[in-house]
């Protein structure tokens, strides 16, 4: 019995030998890739089992903290004179009341918020928070407050500088706003409604936004971070606690937030607020054009294959782009190697570049290539 099952076993294990001698044969490739699929299935485990797990932060706290320090509450109080009723300023009626009737006077207070730019005491706000104010207050988060003064304003970007006289005052580091991202995180520090500071929470929604008749020169970034009347001027931060704007305005029909806010790009402040502190006012770039986005029905009418670029449609006589031989009608292609993506953006890239700038302009006259060279002189006022 024993001698049969033995010699059972050996016919198993030689029809099994000659099985794989045959499949080696036949097919060698089939057991090379079993044996790859054994020797991966070791370390797809070990993969696996090692994979980092990602994890969105749970608090923004410590980039917040420090930030919120650097944020002050601006009150500002302007004298309003209102004459009283011109019949009691007729000198018949004052013979009887014989007293000098005397204008009466009202004290008319609003409120922004600031953003603590250096060290020095200067403060960055929104120009439509002191414009016209006989006495500004800032207040700082840690309870110190102080008289503030009027370094300078810009209406064209509705920015100002306030000056105040403190020691050790916090500031906050400055981002890079051409760096950002739609869906990066954005959060707005201010005083709305005069409750205190608060803190909002959102993402840009969008960047370069203009043509929305808010200021002269726009490049706003758009958040949905709520944004409430008392935050003009305050900061909105990224998720590391950088200055990546000022806010400044919002779209809503009822005052509140409705989830589209606008901040000022801190790269557009810094440039403003550095020419405010050194000279006392912004100096901007013109060469005397009046320019036009140039739509599908003015492409196809001058032959263009894009949108891109601007049309001249009026030109100052004697001015820059007149002495450099531009024409209305002229299509303006690239400034200085850029394209021209619209009449809003050239002229912002003009403006900046401030007076005594030759630019090198490339575009299109009567479907013909042209170039020149235009220097810039300080946009009249």
């Amino acid at each position: 019995m024993f001698s049969q099952s033995l010699a059972f076993m050996l016919r198993s294990i030689g029809i099994a030998t000659l099985t794989i001698v045959a499949l080696w044969l036949l097919q060698p490739e089939w057991l090379v890739a079993r044996a790859s699929l054994l020797e991966s299935a070791q370390p797809v485990a070990t993969l696996q089992a090692t994979r980092p797990t990602i994890v969105a932060p749970a608090s923004y706290a410590d980039a917040v903290e420090p930030a919120a320090a650097a944020v002050v509450n601006i009150y500002t109080a302007k004298v309003i004179t209102r004459q009283r009723n011109p019949l009691l300023e007729d000198p018949f009626l004052r013979h009887f009341f014989r007293q000098e009737i005397k204008p009466r006077k009202e004290i008319q207070t609003s409120l922004g918020s600031g953003v603590i730019f250096s060290s020095e005491g200067y403060v960055l706000t929104n120009n439509h928070i002191i414009a016209g104010a006989d006495e500004i207050q800032v207040l700082l988060k840690d309870g110190r407050s102080a008289q503030a003064t009027v370094v300078g304003a810009d209406k064209d970007t509705d920015l100002a500088v306030l000056n105040i006289d403190l020691d050790n005052l916090p500031t906050l580091p400055i981002g890079d706003s051409k760096q950002l991202r739609v869906g990066d995180i954005a959060l707005a520090i201010g005083n709305p409604f005069g409750v205190g500071q608060t803190v909002t929470l959102g993402i840009v929604s969008a960047t370069g936004r203009n043509q929305l008749g808010i200021n002269r020169y726009e490049d706003f970034i758009q958040t949905d971070a709520a944004i409430n009347p008392g935050n003009s001027g305050g900061a909105l931060i990224n998720a590391h606690g950088e200055l990546i704007g000022i806010n400044t305005a919002i779209y809503s029909r009822s005052g509140g937030s409705q989830g589209i806010g606008f901040a000022i790009p801190v790269n557009m402040a810094r440039i403003v607020m550095t020419q405010l502190v050194e000279r006392g006012h912004v100096e901007r770039g013109w060469i005397g054009i009046e320019a036009q986005d140039i739509t599908p029905e003015l492409a196809h009418s001058f032959n263009l294959d894009t949108t891109r670029g601007l049309l001249i449609a009026g030109i100052l006589r004697r001015g820059p782009a007149d002495k450099a031989g531009l024409e209305p009608g002229d299509v303006i292609k690239t400034i200085d190697g850029q394209i021209v993506s619209g009449a809003s953006d050239a002229i912002y890239y003009i403006a900046q570049q401030g007076p005594d700038v030759k630019l090198s302009i490339t575009g299109l006259r009567n479907g013909k290539p042209f170039s020149t060279r235009v220097t810039t002189i300080k946009r009249p006022d």
